[in-house]
């Protein structure tokens, strides 16, 4: 999220967190571009006016990538000719403030499902399927319940099966670069997943490779 009210800023990003998206923030245009340079995401909320370079110099260091995150402009820039140039410039969404944040949610999960969309529908392994655009894991056909961070490490582990994940990159990917989460927190979220999984007939999915993390292996 890019954004350089500080108020506006934390309070997103809280209220997006609590919504399930894992948040990384920046205050203007050069740092947004140096996350995207560093880091992976699937969505950008992004202010046009910014300072130093703006939004729509983000949209052109971005444009053209072959693997660019969906942005949703989020700005006070309120004419037609706004929305037009960052639409052109390659936003997919633009809304203005102020906003309803609930809005903002819903325009973020349909930009996310428009994402996955293009990638593998589901993600199966055994008598287990992920759907990522419903959010949903089922076990021979019965749903499991698992917490938002859970659901996102067994999509992560899932998506590049036989790829070992060390606790630090787990943090970085499912807690956000910027966040104070230790290597305990990941091994008390494994272990939750690891439960749920052998409760639902599941055993030794997730598996550990010493010296190197968590992973769950090709067929």
């Amino acid at each position: 999220m890019v954004e350089d009210s500080i108020r506006l800023r934390d309070s997103l990003g809280r209220g997006l967190g609590a919504s399930g998206f894992t948040v990384d923030t920046a205050a203007n245009g050069i740092a947004a571009c140096q996350h995207l340079d560093t880091y992976e995401y699937e969505l950008v909320v992004l202010d046009l006016g910014l300072p130093g370079m703006d939004g729509l110099g983000v949209l052109r260091h971005i444009q053209g990538r072959a693997s660019r995150p969906r942005v949703l402009v989020l700005s006070a820039r309120d004419q037609i000719s706004d929305r037009i140039d960052a639409l052109n410039r390659g936003a997919d969404d633009y809304l203005v403030k102020p906003f309803s944040f609930d809005e903002l949610v819903a325009r973020l999960h349909a930009l996310a499902r428009r994402s996955k969309d293009a990638q593998t529908p589901r993600l199966t392994v055994g008598k287990l399927s992920l759907d990522p655009v419903a959010r949903m894991v089922h076990v021979q056909g019965e749903p499991l319940s698992l917490t938002p961070r859970e659901f996102s490490l067994l999509e992560l582990l899932l998506r590049h099966r036989g790829r070992a994940f060390s606790r630090g990159e787990i943090l970085e990917r499912l807690a956000g670069c910027e966040s104070n989460a230790s290597d305990r927190s990941v091994e008390v979220l494994v272990f939750g997943l690891r439960r749920k999984l052998e409760q639902a007939g599941m055993d030794e999915l997730v598996q550990t490779r010493r010296g190197f993390g968590y992973l769950i292996p090709k067929a």
